[in-house]
């Protein structure tokens, strides 16, 4: 389902229908108009004890439809895949939460621990007004003491899973150069346009020297399948603008030289680099040419510090997760997500989240033309989360929980206005 007012209210009704099947209780919120969310509970029999959290985005990115060989709304299945834009980013974890707590039900399971679900959007547009706001809310703050947080994650193309402990933050630029205007046919110095391309060589060799460090060039490895792409920085030009018009863009003016040029940039700050330090970093390139200024783009938000989950015996949340895999003969490899998650949401809340989509032994194919999921690997992932909330909602109280763990009753809202 693409992405839109209407969309997102047919998805969560149809969700909120599917958890009412299942007999979970459900609540819908929205904080901001258009952007529904669905919260859903399974009630656990001890409620002295924190909760887990399923979270999950329900909106997906553009599908080009030219470029597919098959409708990409579809979900056809053809020689065992199943077609379908957000197949794996991430309608299918969405579907397996559902499918897999079915199964526990019909075989009598009884959570210890409540079992919340929520369905978020805008988390492809950086979740501000999907998961930022659902954190403002007071239903949020019900929801009581949250042990750990499950998010999507990334298929990994061998036979481990990959879980993600952290991310990279993301910071999208609007660079602005100005300078002097004249006739296009004189050598005028320092344009704006001049000045814009001397600052995108700067950052391009930038990011150059992050991806040698990748080792991309040496080894063959495409950037989908980079195991370790959360360990540098990427930065992308994505948008240029600048010209001279008199018919808002369909024409340009050609021989003029416009005093204002423009771009944008898609930046991924690996937990390596501290933010500050890139901040100064882009100070710098800035103050190489005078009339060059650059700001977060207003209808997002730059992540200033970096939250990580930890993946040691300090965090028992962490060793559960670990064990529950290894009981089930499952390898995992930990690593920081390449992009951007709502995970990092709950993270700067001080609670544990893992990023992990049950998707091994295929590709990573998210916002690519002719996205799929086998259906092996959707059907295996179901299994895998029957035994993962089988074993985390069945722990008694872990030791150090206390510690690891952070109450949303009176702390939280203090905290998300301060970090919102």
């Amino acid at each position: 389902m693409s992405r839109g007012p209407g969309s997102y209210a047919e998805a969560v009704a149809w969700l909120a229908a599917q958890c009412r099947r299942l007999g979970l209780t459900t609540k819908q919120v929205e904080p901001v108009k258009g952007k529904p969310i669905l919260l859903a509970t399974w009630a656990g029999s001890d409620d002295s004890l924190p909760c887990l959290l399923l979270n999950s985005h329900y909106d997906v990115v553009p599908a080009m439809t030219e470029c597919w060989s098959v409708d990409p709304w579809a979900a056809e299945v053809v020689d065992g895949r199943i077609y379908g834009r957000g197949t794996q980013d991430m309608k299918s974890v969405c579907v397996q939460y559902l499918f897999a707590i079915e199964r526990l039900r019909k075989r009598g399971f009884v959570p210890l621990r409540t079992i919340h679900l929520s369905f978020v959007p805008d988390e492809e547009i950086g979740g501000v007004e999907g998961m930022g706001e659902l954190l403002k809310t007071p239903e949020f703050n019900a929801l009581g003491e949250i042990g750990l947080a499950l998010d999507e994650g990334l298929s990994n193309p061998g036979d481990a899973f990959t879980v993600f402990y952290g991310e990279r933050t993301p910071w999208w630029l609007l660079v602005r150069a100005t300078g002097p205007t004249g006739h296009g046919s004189r050598f005028i110095k320092n344009t704006a346009p001049q000045k814009l391309l001397r600052f995108a060589e700067r950052a391009l060799a930038f990011r150059k020297a992050q991806e040698d460090s990748l080792g991309h060039g040496s080894n063959g490895c495409k950037h989908g399948t980079a195991k370790k792409l959360g360990d540098v920085t990427t930065v992308n030009l994505t948008m240029l603008r600048c010209g001279v018009s008199n018919d808002n863009g369909k024409t340009f003016c050609l021989n003029v030289i416009p005093t204002e040029a423009e771009a944008g940039f898609d930046v991924r700050i690996t937990p390596d680099l501290k933010p500050k330090d890139f901040k100064n970093l882009l100070d710098q390139w800035c103050k190489e040419d005078e009339g060059i200024t650059w700001q977060i783009a207003p209808w997002t938000r730059a992540f200033q510090e970096h939250h990580t989950t930890a993946t040691d015996e300090s965090n028992p949340w962490w060793v559960a997760f670990r064990d529950a895999m290894s009981s089930m003969s499952f390898d995992i490899e930990p690593e920081v997500f390449p992009a951007a998650t709502d995970s990092r949401f709950l993270r700067e809340l001080g609670i544990p989240a893992l990023g992990f989509s049950p998707m091994r032994r295929c590709p990573i194919l998210l916002h690519e033309h002719d996205e799929y999921l086998p259906v092996d690997v959707f059907m295996s992932g179901i299994d895998v989360y029957v035994g993962l909330i089988d074993a985390l909602a069945s722990k008694q109280k872990l030791h150090g929980e206390d510690e690891a763990g952070r109450k949303l009753s009176g702390l939280l809202p203090c905290a998300v206005s301060q970090i919102l």
